[in-house]
């Protein structure tokens, strides 16, 4: 699982901060509702790991 893939495809931007030798280093930013599609994206995949790379889901509709 890559997360910062995961976080791109739930809509969220990932910013390369700063690259020191071989280790990157990334801000995510997102609004609350990418946040939980990231989420329910990760649970997803702990869930049934043979399902390779998490998809993230349409947004929720807040009541």
């Amino acid at each position: 699982m890559n997360l910062v893939d995961i976080a791109r495809q739930c809509g969220m931007t990932v910013v390369l901060d700063a690259r020191i030798g071989q280790v990157e280093y990334h801000s995510v930013h997102g609004s609350l509702n990418t946040l939980e599609r990231l989420v329910d994206a990760i649970t997803e995949s702990l869930r049934d790991p043979s399902s390779g790379n998490a998809a993230c889901a349409a947004p929720r509709v807040r009541s």
